[in-house]
């Protein structure tokens, strides 16, 4: 069983950078119509590969990504948790977002809203990030129920600009949590 050096660890999952051996399991989570529910569309291997080039790149630009997740007893592959940098044009951005995309499988045990606080504790208190902020399609209650958890108020609804081209994902809540919040939830 491949063992690997995690950025940092939750009590039950540990975050670490991608590697080329996480291909064929993300590709699979990708291709998932319930995971991509709220996702204009699935995801091939070959899109697959280029998000994962992409969010290395962004970790060794920023010093953070949507990091690969696992279960730490098992060593299992559950998918992404993390911060990415994002630009997109709208009032609430440039800003730094935190995300999420779990396997089916392993939904239902609480592993995105564990990981989701771990990572608000590591950008806030090891990265410096002063504002954090999180977007989801106004269906997607189950991610919506996660920013919830973890302390994040709504600020606003908005027209996601790289979704035009899709009315059916276009609109979007917007939630944030600042490192002063998240200071008062502890």
């Amino acid at each position: 069983m491949k063992e690997y050096n995690y950025i940092f660890k939750s009590e039950r999952i540990g975050f670490r950078n991608w590697t080329n051996e996480d291909l064929d399991e993300f590709a699979i989570l990708n291709s998932d119509e319930e995971v991509m529910e709220h996702f204009p569309k699935t995801l091939t291997s070959y899109e697959v590969r280029d998000l994962i080039i992409k969010l290395k790149k962004h970790f060794s630009e920023n010093g953070f990504t949507y990091y690969a997740v696992e279960v730490l007893d098992s060593r299992e592959f559950i998918g992404m948790i993390g911060l990415a940098f994002q630009e997109y044009k709208t009032r609430f951005t440039p800003a730094i977002d935190i995300g999420w995309r779990i396997k089916r499988k392993a939904w239902g045990k609480g592993y995105a809203t564990e990981g989701a606080k771990r990572c608000l504790e590591y950008g806030f208190n090891e990265l410096d990030i002063k504002k954090i902020i999180s977007v989801c399609t106004i269906n997607n209650r189950k991610s919506e129920n996660v920013m919830k958890k973890i302390g994040m108020t709504k600020i606003g609804e908005f027209n996601h600009p790289e979704l035009v081209n899709c009315p059916d994902y276009e609109k979007h809540y917007c939630y944030e949590i600042t490192k002063k919040e998240k200071r008062s939830l502890q």
